[in-house]
């Protein structure tokens, strides 16, 4: 698939969630940012048991390449776990996902929404490589002390 990303593709999918006031302390942020990384490292070491544990029972998952091919809605935990799991089990070699770039775009004590990029990276080939770069959307709910991702929203600038 060619499919690559025009400049500002991503402005409409961003724009679709709006600002709001950010009312956490730093640990707070700290934890939501603990959580998205967890999320990384489960994805990239196909750890289906620690990414149970950081979504919502009711998580949705979209994705979309460029703004042109959409994936999904994946409704529920066990629909994007089962997506992961088919994904992992393709994959030859190690991806790492970076994200980089957090902006925590609204928040309060029981929901935060965060913007960030994303760099995927491969070894494929021995060596290091970006294949694709992009940004999530995350929507997390606060329950019972723990921060939990219940919405996200890929969007890739080219195909993986």
């Amino acid at each position: 698939m060619t499919t690559t990303a025009a400049f500002g593709w991503g402005s409409s999918y961003l724009d679709a969630t709006p600002a709001g006031e950010v009312n956490l302390d730093p640990a707070e942020w700290l934890a939501v940012q603990q959580t998205l990384a967890r999320y990384a490292f489960a994805l990239d070491h196909g750890d289906l048991v620690a990414l149970e544990d950081i979504l919502t029972e009711d998580a949705t998952g979209t994705a979309t390449i460029a703004g042109e091919v959409e994936q999904g809605p994946f409704v529920g935990r066990a629909a994007i776990l089962d997506l992961v799991r088919s994904a992992t089990e393709e994959q030859a070699e190690q991806r790492r996902h970076h994200l980089t770039n957090m902006i925590c775009h609204r928040a309060d004590a029981d929901a935060a929404v965060v913007w960030t990029y994303l760099m995927l990276t491969s070894n494929a080939g021995g060596s290091p490589t970006v294949i694709t770069t992009g940004f999530y959307t995350f929507t997390l709910q606060h329950a019972e002390d723990e921060w939990r991702i219940a919405k996200l929203f890929v969007g890739l600038d080219s195909a993986v």
